[in-house]
């Protein structure tokens, strides 16, 4: 696992880079927080001060990456070691599908995964809920998961995200962070979908938001949105989620409720660890 000061040494230097470039860098913090190794991480430091990132973050047979440079060490070679490191152990350990991960602002980070042979995949937005009057929900209940709700959440994966079941089972048998919930959500038919929604830092994120295609375009959805944006907000949080462009459904849904882009990041695709030789 990283340890605190690593963990504080990536925050700084992300701080620093997002300011100097004017941009966000997503670097998967929930995940970076509860690694239970240090083998997906690869950093340089110099003088004892971090000055290049590059982390791999796994979701079943797919690993997404995405890495920075302190803005005055760069054009020093030093992304391009890690990147090898990185690469040497996407192939060690098999992913079959490679994400580059890249802010849409960054035509420096454009530029280089074009030069790796990468091509882009798809934009997610980073949407964050603006004030907006909601309507009560009273018809559908959210319950804490527990163990006996893992077939029915790995089914959801499956149905809702297009993934196959090995990876819905990779990705649901994941420990949570702390400061995060996963609710079932249940109408009177049973339970037909699931959410999760992660805490930190006066904000909260919701993941994984999914509803069987049966009980899809019944407002489930959209009720589910607004109870959960509720009960946030009197907690005191802000509320935001991602979604990708190419999901045009999702993300008139999230229009609707009151969601708005803050910003974007691009993803790039090596089909599989074998195209890293």
């Amino acid at each position: 696992m990283l340890t605190t000061q690593q963990l504080k040494d990536i925050e700084k230097l992300q701080k620093e880079c997002e300011i100097h470039d004017h941009l966000q860098l997503k670097l998967n913090w929930e995940m970076l927080r509860a690694r239970e190794s240090d083998h997906l991480d690869f950093l340089h430091y110099e003088h004892g001060e971090l000055v290049a990132f590059l982390g791999l973050y796994a979701f079943g047979s797919t690993v997404e990456v995405c890495g920075m440079v302190k803005p005055s060490a760069r054009r020093q070679g030093h992304f391009h070691r890690l990147f090898q490191q990185g690469k040497e152990r996407v192939q060690q350990d098999g992913y079959r599908k490679v994400l580059l991960n890249a802010p849409a602002g960054s035509d420096a980070a454009k530029a280089f995964l074009s030069k790796q042979g990468a091509e882009y995949a798809f934009t997610e937005h980073q949407m964050e809920w603006q004030e907006k009057s909601l309507e009560d929900t009273d018809d559908i209940h959210l319950r804490h998961a527990t163990l006996d709700d893992y077939e029915m959440r790995v089914r959801l994966s499956v149905t809702a995200f297009g993934l196959n079941e090995e990876d819905a089972r990779a990705i649901e048998s994941q420990v949570s962070a702390d400061h995060t919930d996963m609710f079932m959500i249940d109408v009177s038919e049973g339970t037909v979908g699931k959410i999760r929604v992660s805490r930190e830092e006066g904000q909260a994120w919701i993941y994984g938001f999914s509803i069987l295609p049966e009980y899809q375009g019944r407002g489930i959805a959209r009720k589910v949105l607004r109870r959960v944006i509720k009960e946030q907000r009197l907690a005191g949080y802000s509320v935001h989620l991602e979604v990708e462009t190419k999901n045009d459904h999702a993300l008139g849904l999230y229009e609707s409720v009151g969601f708005k882009t803050v910003h974007s990041q691009d993803y790039y695709r090596w089909m599989n660890s074998a195209d890293l030789v």
